[in-house]
């Protein structure tokens, strides 16, 4: 039996045992399930919103102006969720990461459970329509806290050289999220299919009467099997050394607007084109897809099935170059990565049409090129915001650069789209313009940037403001 350890008296050894850490399965796991469930239920409700809101919750006599009313509250959320940053970030740069968040997914699971339940407008007026805008705005307010906190545990806690790498995790939750809520709808729909006669690009009247209540209501199994994933999760030690060092902000939003306002400002129209993508590919394209050639508005008139499968095909692509990205942003840098694939976005932006006037080979293409250049911008994202702050503002400062980009990109992608689209007269060359204008915007603010893929995470600590407010955790604020 081996002795016993001393200390150099010949004493017991006094030493504090070793934090306890987090499993490299525990953090990818972690940051992964959770943004999971927060985009499968930002996508059901997107899916939703083209489907069955306009009819159920927003009536009117013209299809175009009731598809635009259930956009405009699907881009209410992105309003609340720098509200949703502000708040979570507060909490987790002076509280912890874990807490955080479990109470942002939580909130999100809550919110996207009653959504299930909620009256329609044939039975309940316009307080139906009043509760989900509520429900929405809770939504957007804990996913504006749940990114920041998912991309902090992946890159916090990740290896040295592999930042990118794990910061890919939590944006992997965009496509598996898609995949999961829309194949959930397909299979619904494929159960409740419309009677012979009717139109099968529109939704059954079971469908419409209850089948589209099951995707909300299964996100509370999703959000449990979260919850206890994320319960176990220990701090990572750059943020425990951080409290330790007494660096907690009384309020972190303040630091960030006084210490670092341009980092503030180029992380957001880092996002910017992102977010445009995003949502043209996600939300827009679907209208546009199965919108028939003969409407007002023509659109591809693909029947709905059909078009989600090809667009769950491109998410495919989506889902690989995520994590193709992470490892090519790791070895070149995240600046020169997303340069190239911003540059490919502009160009991808002025060929729609083209693509597009090939047939369904030209509309699989378009699809999978869009996800493909979706992945490569997305995935690291999750490391090159975090990167741009110290620990003490990390949750803070990204959330909102995140969150804030989701008011000028995704809150207005949508609505700009169907407008652009009707000014086209069914053509969505001037959406393809807008895309390409905002991946302009993103290249010019990403050559204005620097390079962090060799900035540590305890760096900048010292680099605050002479004479910045120090606190501990329990402090007053």
């Amino acid at each position: 039996m081996p002795a016993p350890t001393t200390s150099p008296a010949n004493g017991p050894d006094t030493s504090p045992a070793p934090a306890p850490v987090n499993s490299r399965s525990r953090v990818l796991i972690a940051s992964l399930i959770g943004t999971t469930i927060e985009f499968y239920d930002f996508y059901i409700y997107a899916t939703a919103a083209v489907l069955v809101f306009p009819t159920l919750f927003f009536p009117s006599s013209d299809p175009t102006t009731a598809l635009l009313s259930s956009f405009a509250v699907f881009g209410a959320a992105m309003v609340a969720r720098p509200i949703g940053a502000v708040v979570f970030g507060h909490l987790g740069d002076r509280l912890g990461r874990k807490g955080t968040l479990v109470a942002s997914l939580l909130t999100m699971g809550i919110a996207t459970f009653l959504i299930g339940v909620l009256p329609t407008y044939a039975q309940a007026g316009w307080v139906a329509t009043a509760l989900l805008v509520l429900m929405r705005l809770a939504q957007g307010f804990a996913l504006g806290g749940e990114w920041s906190g998912a991309a902090l545990v992946a890159t916090e806690n990740a290896p040295k050289g592999k930042r990118a790498l794990y910061g890919t995790f939590p944006q992997l939750g965009a496509p598996l999220g898609f995949i999961i809520g829309n194949g959930l709808f397909l299979i619904i729909g494929a159960l409740l299919p419309s009677a012979a006669g009717a139109d099968p690009s529109q939704p059954s009247d079971a469908f419409l009467n209850w089948g589209w209540r099951i995707p909300f209501l299964f996100s509370a199994v999703m959000v449990a099997i979260g919850l206890w994933v994320r319960m176990r999760l220990v701090e990572a030690p750059v943020f425990a050394k951080t409290r330790e060092a007494g660096l907690v902000r009384k309020l972190p939003l303040a630091t960030v607007f006084r210490s670092h306002w341009k980092q503030l400002v180029l992380g957001t129209f880092f996002m910017l084109a992102t977010y445009v993508l995003f949502y043209l590919m996600t939300t827009f394209s679907l209208s546009y897809g199965r919108t028939a050639k003969d409407a007002a508005v023509p659109g591809l008139g693909y029947e709905y099935t059909t078009f989600v499968l090809m667009m769950i095909f491109g998410v495919l692509f989506f889902a690989a170059f995520t994590l193709i990205s992470g490892p090519l942003a790791d070895r070149y840098g995240r600046r020169a990565t997303l340069i190239a694939v911003t540059a490919g976005i502009l160009v991808f932006g002025l060929v729609w049409v083209p693509l597009i006037g090939l047939g369904t080979v030209g509309v699989v293409l378009w699809l999978v090129f869009g996800f493909t250049l979706m992945g490569m911008t997305f995935g690291p994202m999750g490391a090159l915001l975090p990167e741009l702050f110290p620990t003490s503002v990390r949750y803070t400062g990204s959330g909102i650069s995140y969150n804030v980009s989701s008011i000028l990109g995704a809150a207005v992608a949508p609505f700009i789209a169907v407008a652009l689209w009707e000014a086209g007269d069914g053509s969505p060359w001037l959406v393809g313009v807008y895309l390409s204008s905002m991946a302009l915007l993103t290249l010019v603010a990403l050559l204005l940037g620097r390079e962090t893929k060799d900035v540590g995470l305890e760096e900048g600590e010292a680099a605050e403001a002479p004479g910045a407010e120090k606190t501990t955790v329990g402090a007053a604020s």
